[in-house]
């Protein structure tokens, strides 16, 4: 397998402007963990994630050093800490030119990738476009979905997931995150929605492309308020079977 077959798609990003504040209710309302960081141009400058808003201090969790460990890091590093936990917008924490992948890396080098520079989520280029992104969060959904599946995809079942993202896609329904894992014609879909009308019709969308010849429904439910989420009906009763 390979990333554009798990990918994410479409990537929600922010700016290096973009306030600390925007950036983490866009985190929590999205109910994702990291952003790619974009300039005006579109081009990838950074990655911002749930580890930057650690130490924050905002809620007095700045980073205490003890006196000797100053004197070893130097002022230099001090420095850097202050505007990591002080700073008010996303270039002031972001982590800048994150690695990155293309839709042809192999998931078996993703997951290298990923343990090796210990990262959680790896943009997919297409040249200097962001068109996607992996997280561990995909591996796992291509791991529960696919463990009983046929193992390989076939071209016609890159076809149909391709399919299947365009014609959700363009609707103003569209759940945030959408992932789309296709094998033998089964669709797998997975992402945010915020009702469950959306639900419905994400489900129906896919049902309607030629090819497919079933849906299931990992759309988790997230109330934009509080964070609260909910899995699909579906995980639920696997979740209870198991």
């Amino acid at each position: 397998m390979r990333a554009h077959q798990i990918m994410t798609r479409p990537v929600i990003t922010v700016t290096p402007e973009t306030t600390i504040v925007e950036a983490a209710n866009t985190m929590l309302q999205r109910h994702v963990s990291g952003l790619p960081v974009t300039d005006a141009a579109g081009k990838l400058v950074g990655i911002v994630s749930e580890g930057d808003f650690i130490r924050r201090s905002e809620i007095g969790t700045q980073r205490r050093r003890g006196r000797f460990l100053k004197f070893i890091l130097g002022p230099g590093q001090a420095a850097t800490d202050f505007v990591h936990e002080h700073g008010r917008k996303v270039a002031e924490i972001m982590t800048p030119q994150p690695l990155t992948i293309t839709e042809d890396t192999a998931l078996e080098a993703i997951v290298e990738l990923m343990e090796k520079n210990n990262v959680k989520r790896l943009p997919v280029m297409r040249g200097d476009r962001i068109v996607g992104i992996v997280s561990r969060a995909n591996l796992l959904q291509a791991v529960a979905s696919l463990a009983r599946e046929i193992p390989d995809p076939t071209a016609d079942d890159d076809h149909i997931r391709n399919r299947v993202i365009d014609t959700i896609e363009k609707n103003d329904w569209c759940p945030f995150g959408l992932s789309v894992i296709v094998r033998g014609g089964v669709v797998h879909l997975s992402g945010v929605i915020t009702e469950e009308r959306s639900r419905k019709a994400a489900v129906v969308a896919a049902k309607n492309v030629t090819g497919v010849t079933k849906v299931h429904d990992h759309l988790c439910w997230v109330d934009t308020m509080s964070g609260m989420y909910l899995n699909s009906p579906e995980d639920d009763q696997l979740a209870k079977a198991g």
